[in-house]
């Protein structure tokens, strides 16, 4: 075999395909051509995705998850791998990459007059059968008088079990739904959706139905990259012992999963997988300016001690952590300008005067780059910065740059990319020496963001007294030398946050998930009084119960929110929800919005489940004094504070106040 070629398995003769309604990737042994239900050459059977989500659904254990997607995507792979990217697209339920903001967009009560209008039954009649959760059961009956087709309908339609339309045809509608835009854009949806159904059969798996999303819990969030697919694309450690075959997956998942970090775009990855082997992808796929990357976050920081502690020996500098937006600008060879927020999202509609900026600053021999930024309020009268608030109240979409109020100054702090030559691998000390020889500062434009390299507490402590007072948020302190790569989409240790109110309680606040509501009573009644929030465990992918909240809010806001949210009710909790009856809300909501939130501090409890098990074998952890703070509109659900770091600020904590009870047994000793 040549280097680089993808081992797949040999298209040896087979049987023919297995009917598709007996289609199943779970089953104990899979053979990626005996099993699979359509040919090689053939196109795949929307049906065989459809009954990997089942499948996936019903697992509960992560291991027998990835083994299923896995043994799906062999066969893709051996008898259709022209259509790989396809059926990733529908794992990930993005017609495109992240950057083009795509989303099928298709909510419950459009879904119920598409399907209407498929199966020519009323959406009222639909609805008194109950809700969408009875689907797969349902059509796993095909007797039941309701499921048999009307006379009129087309016979094609409703041939034979399985009959489904192939996957490389459904990216194509899905794309025009998702690019859909204006008034005419639910009807345009609809009518796909319900052509779509049509086509489907009358054998249909509950997917295509009973939801429009693949089961990861939240409607955007994809398979973690190098889960599922690695013993799907390499079949060649079969006959290896366990152990070996264990490394040597590990080692292809890293690969993977190093890749999609620098190139997150499945549509220029998978050609390259396909023609050179996983194994060549570093040389082939890296970073590329127009492609957004997933930023480094940082870790929250308690006390100027704890920071102090962390770094020991190694230089580190102190920068001012800006209160505003984060902007990811990309500068390609022809002159193109975009800018990405932190989640990957285009917002370079949004940012028509930064786009016009950038050139201007750019000093002479710069043709391309990646820089990291935050796009911050700015008044230009007093010239000084405003609250985030104000940016918030910018236009988002088809902005005029003429018409624009609120002006933005942007504070570089990070270069990634130059002139062809990815930094992300090199010291922030070398980083930031070329992001000052690369751009020329423009007051209340475009500037670097104020450092200080510093090594004592005192010094920390008065650059913080300084980063306050020119209306920042506190500061963030990176190691310069030691290191110092640039961690693409992780939350390192290597950056801390050190906020102004970290002597007031945690050093931090938390990103919280809204996953039910209480009725308001009093001055509150008719709308929602309180809610129940959550974090977001990764390990499990489900939302933990953390605290119900009532304060922080204006009357103003309170109706702005039951605004919101009484469209996300939801008739009973998510299987992927985790909490005790004993805060069960009024309403469950489905996981949609984050919020910032403050708190005095955390405690055990038996109540509330986040972090379970993490700190308490059988209580989880709860807020104290929780107040609403805003809505972080920039971060998806599964974005948010996550279990481990709740149970990390819960240990600081702790150590903290042991330490502080050892320094006054200490001094009580001494008088």
């Amino acid at each position: 075999m040549p280097p680089g070629t993808l081992p797949v398995t040999p298209r040896t003769p087979s049987p023919p395909p297995l009917d598709p309604s007996q289609y199943d990737p779970a089953r104990s042994g899979y053979h990626p051509l005996r099993d699979a239900c359509w040919g090689p050459g053939q196109s795949v059977p929307y049906l065989a995705v459809a009954r990997t989500f089942e499948r996936i659904e019903e697992a509960s254990a992560r291991l027998k998850i990835i083994e299923t997607l896995s043994n799906f995507l062999r066969s893709v792979l051996a008898l259709s791998p022209g259509e790989l990217l396809p059926c990733l697209r529908l794992c990930l339920n993005r017609p495109g990459a992240a950057s083009e903001g795509l989303e099928l967009g298709i909510g419950e009560s459009l879904l119920t007059r598409a399907l209407a209008g498929s199966w020519r039954r009323s959406a009222a009649r639909r609805r008194t059968r109950g809700t969408w959760g009875w689907w797969p059961r349902a059509a796993a009956a095909p007797s039941a008088p309701w499921w048999r087709p009307p006379a009129s309908a087309p016979r094609a339609s409703w041939a034979s079990c399985g009959r489904w339309p192939p996957c490389r045809a459904t990216p194509r509608p899905a794309r025009r739904s998702a690019s859909s835009r204006g008034s005419s854009s639910p009807a345009g949806t609809r009518r796909r959706a319900t052509s779509s159904g049509r086509s489907a059969g009358s054998c249909a798996s509950g997917w295509p139905s009973s939801r429009c999303s693949p089961p990861w819990h939240t409607p955007s969030r994809s398979p973690p990259p190098g889960q599922g697919w690695p013993p799907a694309v390499l079949d060649a450690g079969q006959g290896m012992a366990p152990e070996a075959r264990r490394a040597w997956l590990e080692e292809q998942s890293r690969i993977l999963k190093q890749t999609f970090c620098e190139l997150p775009d499945y549509a220029a990855i998978v050609p390259v997988l396909l023609e050179h082997g996983l194994e060549q992808l570093p040389q082939h796929c890296g970073i590329t300016p127009g492609v957004p990357l997933k930023p480094m976050l940082a870790q929250p920081a308690r006390g100027v001690g704890e920071l102090l502690k962390r770094f020991e020996e190694a230089a580190f500098t102190c920068e001012y952590k800006y209160d505003g937006e984060r902007a990811q600008i990309h500068v390609l060879e022809n002159g193109a300008v975009f800018i990405y927020s932190r989640n990957q999202e285009n917002t370079t509609a949004k940012y028509p005067d930064l786009v016009d900026r950038i050139p201007k600053v750019l000093k002479p021999g710069v043709r391309s780059c990646i820089l990291d930024a935050e796009a911050v309020a700015w008044d230009r009268t007093t010239r000084q910065i405003q609250p985030f608030q104000v940016l918030m109240t910018r236009k988002r979409k088809d902005v005029d740059a003429a018409a624009i109020k609120v002006q933005v100054c942007l504070y570089a702090f990070d270069l990634l990319y130059l002139n062809g030559e990815p930094l992300v691998r090199q010291p922030l000390a070398a980083r930031r020496k070329l992001l000052r020889q690369s751009f020329e500062e423009v007051e209340g434009e475009f500037v670097f963001a104020t450092a200080a390299d510093t090594r004592s507490a005192e010094e920390v402590s008065d650059f913080l007294d300084k980063a306050i007072k020119a209306s920042c948020e506190g500061l963030m302190v990176k190691t310069l030398e030691v290191d110092a790569t640039y961690e693409i989409a992780k939350r390192s240790h290597k950056w801390l946050k050190l906020k102004k109110d970290y002597l007031d309680g945690l050093g931090d606040t938390l990103d919280l998930v809204v996953i039910g509501a209480y009725l308001g009573k009093g001055k509150r009644a008719g709308i929602y009084g309180g809610f129940l929030l959550a974090c977001y465990d990764e390990e499990s992918e489900e939302y933990q119960s953390i605290c119900k909240i009532g304060t922080g809010f204006t009357e103003e806001s309170l109706e702005k929110h039951y605004g919101f949210l009484k469209e996300h009710v939801l008739a009973q909790p998510r299987p992927y929800y985790r909490w005790d009856s004993g805060a069960a809300p009024d309403r469950w909501l489905a996981a949609v919005q984050v919020w910032e939130v403050k708190c005095g501090d955390l405690s055990i409890s038996p109540v509330y489940r986040a972090a379970v098990g993490l700190v308490d074998e059988e209580k989880g952890i709860s807020l104290r004094f929780p107040r609403f703070l805003r809505v972080r509109e920039d971060k998806k659900p599964e974005e948010a504070t996550s279990s481990t770091q709740v149970a990390e600020l819960y240990k600081k904590q702790q150590q903290i106040q042991n330490q502080q009870q050892a320094e006054k047994g200490e001094d009580e000793e001494f008088y």
